[in-house]
């Protein structure tokens, strides 16, 4: 059973007042709690000077990023010891890796690619991991 039912027209119109009365105080006071907290990013730029974004410098590290060209495509490594980590694996182990990871392309492609399977590719790139991560952490006593 509905309230306009319960309730004859009067209070029905009068329930409905209140009702929206309240809504209306809960929507100023939410507006008014906002305006306290927030503050607008024109008087900010207005007032204070700063860089209202930030640059990484990921790029600042190294002069001249690496890139590896593979079947046509290049591939641009910006960190220095990861560079020199795929150089010296076996070109196709290099390559597994680099279009798996950089270019995004899935075992079945890679497969295609070099007229394989999905599970060769797969394993050929776990074996060039594994190598991989042996060269970083020779690299890494290195220096």
């Amino acid at each position: 059973m509905c309230f306009e039912c319960i309730l004859n027209g009067n209070e029905f119109h009068a329930f409905c007042k209140v009702v929206l009365r309240h809504e209306a105080i809960n929507a100023w006071r939410d507006l008014k709690r906002k305006m306290e907290r927030e503050i607008s990013l024109d008087y900010l730029m207005s007032e204070r000077y700063f860089e209202p974004s930030a640059m990484d410098s990921y790029f600042e590290k190294q002069d001249k990023p690496t890139v590896f060209l593979v079947l046509g495509k290049e591939v641009i490594v910006d960190d220095e010891r990861l560079a020199t980590a795929l150089s010296r694996l076996p070109k196709l182990r290099r390559e597994v890796l680099l279009f798996y990871y950089f270019v995004g392309y899935r075992d079945e492609a890679i497969g295609r690619l070099y007229g394989r399977c999905r599970s060769t590719v797969n394993h050929r790139r776990n074996v060039a991991l594994r190598q991989l991560r042996k060269e970083w952490e020779r690299l890494k006593h290195e220096e």
